[in-house]
């Protein structure tokens, strides 16, 4: 299974409805956005695009209620959990949480796949030392509206566990 990484869309409908667009093009069976979506009417033209879209709100929290009305609305294609999500797709445990060292502290605990995380605008995919003597990946995907850093999401390859950065031409 394919997944359309994004985060902090900061109300800029444009570039994640783009992101969605490239994901699902190159596969992409659903999406994580890793907060600061902030507005519900945010994420509607990203739906179009017909993928099911998981999303928590990170630490701006726009409108709770509109989003989960949307989500309500949405007949299961938006699912919003609130702070933070935890997901099983493709048979890998995935948890979603906004600040980035949250995200870091929870891949070194080893009970995860996949870490999503958010917050920093900054790119990054990695392998984390976990406390069982593993890793986890830690996948933080930047800011897809490209504030004050490039505009970046990932395609993450949960079968093959491989994490392709990608740059919006905004």
């Amino acid at each position: 299974m394919k997944l359309c990484i994004v985060s902090d869309s900061h109300d800029r409908a444009d570039p994640l409805a783009q992101a969605v667009g490239e994901g699902r093009a190159l596969g992409a069976e659903a999406v994580i956005h890793c907060g600061d979506l902030i507005g519900a009417q945010t994420v509607k033209p990203a739906l179009l695009h017909g993928l099911p879209v998981h999303a928590i709100h990170g630490n701006n929290l726009g409108d709770a209620a509109a989003m989960n009305f949307q989500s309500r609305k949405s007949a299961g294609q938006l699912q919003y959990y609130g702070a933070e999500a935890v997901l099983e797709l493709g048979g890998r445990r995935i948890m979603v949480v906004h600040y980035d060292h949250h995200g870091y502290a929870l891949a070194c605990t080893g009970e995860w796949d996949l870490v999503c995380c958010g917050h920093s605008h900054k790119l990054e995919v990695r392998q984390v030392p976990d406390v069982k003597g593993g890793t986890s990946w830690l996948v933080n995907p930047g800011t897809v509206a490209g504030i004050a850093a490039p505009a970046t999401w990932v395609l993450a390859d949960l079968e093959a566990m491989r994490f392709e950065a990608h740059t919006l031409a905004l």
